[in-house]
């Protein structure tokens, strides 16, 4: 795939409309997030399977990037995915990171099985590690058909608000996600993040829009995101994009 230098205005345009619609900006970045205080993480950071999934998943990071983080917990995780976006100048360079990182995960057995093993997502509690609260519903899937049990609804995502970018939810989490499971898992997955609420609708068994189409590629820089202060320049400096229209880390993969 090539990636695009820039998010054109009009692929912007067609990507407006979107679940979380357009969010409130102060000099040019989002008010994104809800207004109250974070949850209590503690009796998911506790429970034992939960940390030896944590620990496995910071592993491979680490073998990934070369190096661990000093910070311990939940921070560390944070603190190696930004240092994984910072290591690769190109959003598609984290994105293939990452879905090797995703590979790794797994025994190499599965991945030709999971469609057949798992024609519906996990337990919604296999994503609270990561992301917080879930719970599996019901949604649309391809074919206009209503799968019951095919969704996974993250209520509040930890991983999008302690990270407070919308660049790292795109190349560190949607992007390689959906792709991860479509090539190798052999099942399509949409995953719909809400940056009004930090919800996200994961619906396995659909296939995601065009980039171009997808309303999560359109959204400014976050004004809690750790590089949003260089958000105006780098916007400023790409020909035909305006300010407000999109997180300056965030690019098309066209075909």
């Amino acid at each position: 795939m090539e990636v695009c230098s820039s998010l054109r205005p009009a692929a912007a345009a067609a990507a407006a409309e979107g679940s979380a619609g357009r969010l409130p900006l102060l000099d040019g970045l989002a008010a994104a997030g809800p207004a109250s205080p974070p949850p209590d993480y503690s009796a998911i950071d506790t429970q034992p399977l939960n940390r030896a999934v944590y620990s496995l998943f910071r592993g491979r990071m680490v073998q990934a990037i070369g190096s661990d983080s000093q910070q311990e917990g939940y921070a560390a995780i944070i603190d190696l995915t930004r240092r994984l976006n910072a290591q690769h100048s190109s959003p598609r360079g984290t994105q293939e990171a990452t879905v090797g990182i995703l590979r790794s995960l797994f025994p190499g057995w599965l991945p030709p099985a999971f469609a057949v093993m798992f024609s519906k997502p996990m337990p919604g509690l296999s994503c609270q590690w990561l992301m917080g609260e879930c719970e599996v519903n019901d949604v649309e899937i391809d074919g206009g058909r209503m799968g019951a049990g095919h969704g996974v609804l993250v209520k509040r995502c930890r991983y999008l608000e302690e990270a407070a970018c919308a660049s790292v939810c795109i190349n560190s989490c949607k992007v390689p996600t959906q792709e991860f499971f479509q090539r190798h898992m052999g099942l399509p997955l949409e995953m719909k993040p809400n940056y009004e609420d930090f919800s996200c609708q994961f619906s396995f068994g659909k296939t995601p829009p065009p980039e171009a189409q997808d309303a999560a590629f359109s959204t400014p820089c976050f004004q809690k995101c750790p590089t949003a202060q260089r958000a105006a320049a780098a916007l400023a400096a790409d020909e035909g994009v305006e300010e407000g229209q999109r997180c300056h880390k965030i690019q098309l993969n066209l075909p």
